[in-house]
């Protein structure tokens, strides 16, 4: 389980950040900055660790009792810059929407966005770090609700269920239907449809 001992180890105000998003098909990638509360809720994890169902639970009392920033990199973003530097995007975005700044970040994952604070990047983060941990699940539940809302504006896709990622009933739907304007048309699997 993802403990505290990175943050208590750094001199300062700690955010962690994490995004959802990298690897599905269409959607955006979002990130999350979190800056840890007095009263933590219990059960935070890697966000891929939880059921739907905790997780719901757990981003409803996060934004309660923690600070948060959200940031987002749209799919023309994404086809633009290309997956790893739209989700340093995303994550810059998140941490210039937390109502402070920090004096350091946590950030998931093996490189860094370009932040005004020191920074140390924690390879699967979301399991070591608790912060990171609070961010993932922020920045999951936030990109499935919004890849859920798509959904029902594209309903041949299946989104709902896979989340954009290339599922059987997500390449089911683009060989019957073709891509849409959510489809990242830099992925290989997409340009076979273009």
């Amino acid at each position: 389980m993802p403990d505290l001992s990175l943050e208590t180890a750094i001199n300062g105000s700690v955010c962690g950040i994490d995004e959802a998003g990298r690897g599905p098909w269409a959607g955006p990638v979002v990130a999350s900055a979190v800056i840890l509360g007095e009263d933590i809720p219990e059960g935070i994890n890697d966000s891929k660790k939880l059921s739907e169902k905790k997780r719901e639970m757990l981003y409803e009392q996060i934004l309660k009792n923690c600070e948060i920033g959200v940031g987002i990199a749209e799919v023309a973003e994404i086809d633009e810059l290309n997956i790893g530097k739209a989700t340093k995007l995303a994550m810059r975005r998140a941490f210039e929407n937390l109502p402070r700044k920090p004096d350091f970040a946590l950030v998931d994952g093996n490189q860094l966005p370009d932040l005004p604070c020191k920074m140390q990047y924690v390879i699967k983060g979301d399991s070591v770090s608790l912060s990171i941990a609070a961010a993932s699940i922020i920045a999951k539940v936030t990109r499935d609700r919004m890849i859920c809302k798509l959904a029902q504006e594209f309903p041949h896709y299946g989104w709902e269920k896979n989340k954009g990622y290339g599922t059987k009933d997500h390449q089911l739907g683009l060989a019957e239907n073709g891509i849409c304007e959510h489809h990242r048309k830099s992925y290989a699997p997409i340009k076979k449809f273009l």
